[in-house]
């Protein structure tokens, strides 16, 4: 239903039968309901959508995460999800058509922002449905703290399932072993491992920490 701001006289905004008001350069213009195209798609806009839909998808299972991960890299009225993917839409696509495009997982970014990063980091599988990490104690001056929180974010493309911890275990630590589904045994999975400060404000990118089998 349309707005009439200024009046039964006066323009409007928003939808009123067939036609539809908005605000364009200082004046309100009136036009006709826009008709969809009866067009067939063409093979970019096809590609385009399959892109769009692959990452939306995919980054919709972890939408607590990337509201932590993106809180200081989104602009004024973005969303940090809508941020996260424009990242990761623009970054971490592989393929060439809608046929084969797959997620880039080494390209994926779950966190942005100026934190210091784990450092010398490692993983290891030891034990029966579980990572092992390891990580040194360095940090940059004013960009880290030995209170920093960290956020682990494991995807396993078999399953089509994220395992995500935040808040666990400490920077000074330098270690966590990690437990994961017992259904994962034996499943390649995707490992990602960021900082958030203790106040949760401040965030580190992620590392993507490798691929491994789970034991």
């Amino acid at each position: 239903m349309g707005r009439a701001i200024w009046g039964t006289s006066g323009g409007f905004q928003g939808k009123n039968g067939a036609n539809v008001g908005r605000w364009v350069g200082g004046q309100n213009v009136v036009g006709p309901l826009p008709h969809p195209s009866l067009k067939p798609p063409s093979v970019p806009q096809l590609n385009q959508r399959a892109k769009f839909g692959l990452m939306v998808t995919f980054l919709s299972w972890i939408s607590p995460i990337l509201r932590i991960g993106f809180q200081n890299d989104h602009k004024e009225k973005q969303s940090a999800f809508n941020a996260a993917f424009v990242y990761n839409f623009r970054n971490a696509i592989t393929g060439t058509s809608a046929a084969n495009y797959t997620i880039d997982y080494p390209e994926l970014l779950f966190s942005r922002g100026r934190w210091s990063k784990p450092d010398d980091l490692a993983m290891a599988t030891t034990e029966d449905a579980q990572l092992d990490f390891t990580w040194g104690p360095y940090f940059l001056k004013d960009y880290g703290a030995a209170t920093d929180e960290a956020m682990f974010v494991v995807y396993n493309p078999t399953k089509e399932a994220f395992v995500t911890n935040v808040g666990v275990v400490v920077r000074s630590a330098l270690s966590f072993d990690m437990a994961l589904p017992s259904g994962f045994s034996g499943d390649t999975v995707y490992v990602y491992m960021s900082f958030v400060s203790a106040s949760g404000r401040m965030v580190s990118d992620s590392v993507y920490v490798g691929s491994t089998v789970v034991q």
